[in-house]
């Protein structure tokens, strides 16, 4: 009996913690998202900024998108499929931030910290992935 109650418990504890650091790594995307459109609107726009630069607002929004999408997914299998779309527009956003910087039109600092911030969650998309198909 005692340790039914403490494996309940630990369960309880366990869903709590998904459910918290799910809600937590929205936020951190939601903010990664609009912290780079906020700064987007600041560069200069010409022919090559402006290609380059709605690649990476569709590329970015794509994430947040796709594992808001993925939170409701009717199956595993679909669940999984959105994780990574949004792991492959975390590293297409990659190259778009390395181009406007390489061009001189994304400041290295902005850009560090950006790109920083996606290896981070490109890290845990794959972690994640690599858990749901049990490879982890």
């Amino acid at each position: 009996m005692y340790y039914e109650i403490i494996y309940q418990k630990s369960k309880i504890k366990m869903q709590n913690d998904k459910s918290k650091f799910k809600y937590e790594f929205k936020e951190r995307l939601y903010r990664f998202v609009l912290v780079l459109i906020k700064y987007l609107g600041t560069i200069p726009y010409d022919t090559t900024s402006k290609i380059l630069i709605n690649q990476l607002v569709r590329s970015s929004t794509s994430i947040l998108a796709n594992y808001t999408e993925g939170q409701s997914a009717s199956s595993r299998k679909d669940f999984i499929k959105y994780f990574e779309i949004s792991l492959k527009s975390a590293n297409e956003s990659k190259v778009w931030i390395e181009l406007l910087r390489d061009t001189g039109k994304f400041p290295q600092v902005n850009a560090s910290s950006q790109l920083q911030e996606l290896i981070e969650i490109s890290n845990i998309f794959a972690s994640s992935i690599l858990t749901l198909k049990g490879k982890k």
